[in-house]
């Protein structure tokens, strides 16, 4: 650990904060208990069934003190793939077509009541990773830092109105996230926060609330608060600032309808992102936008069915955005936008004792049309997570980059059911097409091993199949495995098109 990342002055407050609770915690421990007043409190305290050590310090632990609650959780994942970012088997003697990985992630987090309108969370996570394959990322463990996932503070009945505050480091998932969700991409799985300013007010007599966000995220994971043992990472492609208004009315007892105003800046850092770790995307990454979105979405039982569920949501977007040669993968300056993008959803629930139902989705996102001196591509703005599939975020690594799925046309049909009381299985497939040939022809980004090439004329993506199995093991575990085919259509050239394959096995534990 860097020696100065125990200078941070929060540090010492969160240790002072530790050593009272435990001080608390003992002096509370030496107090005799007050005796039953009544019979009837004795004989009660007398059949009560003892609490186990553990149970008893978990109870401790949740609760030291009636101002204080915390919790813990940690999850472990091993993680196997090929040809994820390569579509090809013999790329430098396959060396760079296998993943192996394991990491952990654990979280502590701690709820302080201020008062009973008045809370301030925080919560550190730390993420580790021991690397197999690929050869580029180093066959060792890299124990990482600990980041401060959560540091806000929530203000109830802000100035006496039904209205909500929430200020610092927080988690925002608006709607089912399909453009507000991850405001930390390049840190994959480790963190979503973002850091934002939100007031939520709540409409008198009706179900309806109505939110005001304002987003201030930097690239640099450090500029607003320092990791222990920093290592001066990027958590997003660039400095980005943002406005969100967005309605949600569930008013109506089969509808729920919403709809949205998104501002999105977005500022080119000086350094590329993550440049030390994968040199070969980053030139690309961070680029210059100014978004405006409009949307909204409505969602509910078909006919007030008992069996049909929909949900359908679209949204517009302009404004300006710097664009990249599809070929060379240079900076061609500003550009006017001009998007589209929807995604719409039904499910059929047969409501039986295994809780089958099916599933059918259409999702469409606008792509670059070529020589056009506009932008067409649709912006997913904070929607930078697998949203359907793993291998469809590494499929991209060399076309836009992790996460940012764009210039997409998607069918899929999936099945769920309730195997036993604890295990419940996913299904699904997906048909892929890209709606532009924006690359027509080129290969992938410069320097990266696989460089995997894109055809002149095809739009057929390939298809997907994705399989997922949950065990709730008990109330505090639960794991999943999940798998993943995907067949390379003729959107890529004859030399790409070997199958990719991904595999995962997670265990969550919460404390």
């Amino acid at each position: 650990m860097r020696k100065n990342a125990w200078t941070h002055p929060v540090v010492f407050v969160i240790i002072a904060a530790i050593t009272s609770i435990t001080i608390a915690a003992n002096q509370t421990s030496t107090q005799q208990p007050a005796a039953a007043s009544t019979p009837a409190a004795t004989m009660a305290t007398t059949n009560a069934v003892p609490k186990s050590g553990m149970e008893s310090f978990r109870d401790w632990f949740h609760n030291p003190t009636d101002w204080l609650s915390m919790g813990a959780d940690a999850r472990f994942r091993y993680t196997y793939g090929q040809n994820l970012d390569t579509l090809k088997r013999h790329t430098n003697d396959g060396s760079a077509s296998k993943w192996s990985w394991y990491q952990q992630r654990m979280r502590w987090w701690t709820k302080t009541k201020i008062n009973d309108d008045m809370d301030f969370n925080l919560r550190y996570a730390w993420e580790f990773r021991s690397w197999d394959e690929p050869a580029r990322k180093g066959q060792e463990t890299d124990f990482d830092e600990i980041v401060w996932d959560q540091f806000n503070l929530v203000v109830r009945n802000f100035g006496d109105m039904p209205l909500t505050m929430t200020i610092g480091r927080q988690e925002i998932i608006l709607g089912e996230g399909w453009l507000v969700l991850d405001g930390t991409p390049l840190d994959e799985s480790r963190t979503i926060f973002f850091d934002a300013l939100r007031f939520t007010y709540q409409i008198p007599d009706r179900d309806t609330t109505l939110d005001f966000i304002y987003i201030e995220n930097r690239a640099s994971e450090d500029a607003y608060l320092k990791p222990i043992n920093s290592r001066r990472k990027e958590t997003t492609e660039q400095d980005e600032r943002g406005v969100i208004v967005y309605l949600t009315d569930k008013s109506r007892p089969n509808m729920q309808l919403e709809g949205y105003f998104i501002y999105k800046n977005d500022n080119p850092v000086d350094s590329p992102p993550s440049a030390a770790h994968d040199p070969w995307p980053a030139a690309v990454w961070s680029k210059k936008a100014e978004i405006y979105t409009v949307g909204g979405a409505l969602s509910g039982k078909l006919a007030g069915s008992e069996h049909w569920k929909y949900r359908t949501e679209g949204a517009v977007q302009m404004g300006e955005k710097e664009g990249v040669n599809g070929v060379t993968s240079a900076h061609t300056g500003m550009h006017n936008l001009m998007a589209f993008g929807t995604i719409d959803k039904i499910e059929y629930h047969f409501n039986d004792v295994r809780k089958n139902r099916l599933r059918g989705v259409f999702e469409y996102r606008s792509g670059d049309k070529p020589g056009t001196g506009k932008i067409e591509a649709f912006d997913p703005l904070w929607g930078e997570w697998p949203q359907f599939s793993e291998v469809s975020c590494y499929i991209y690594n060399l076309e836009t980059m992790v996460g940012e799925i764009t210039n997409l046309y998607r069918l899929g049909l999936g099945h769920s059911m309730q195997l036993t009381e604890k295990i419940e299985m996913d299904s699904d497939i997906h048909l892929l097409w890209a709606d532009e040939n924006t690359r027509r022809g080129s290969s992938g980004a410069s320097g990266h091993p696989s460089g995997f090439g894109f055809s002149d004329g095809g739009r057929f993506r390939g298809t997907l199949a994705t399989w997922q199995l949950k065990y709730a093991i008990s109330k505090n575990l639960n794991g999943h495995l999940l798998l993943e085919y995907f067949q390379p259509g003729d959107y890529y050239t004859s030399g790409s098109r070997d199958p990719a394959f991904f595999a995962r096995v997670n265990v969550d534990y919460t404390f």
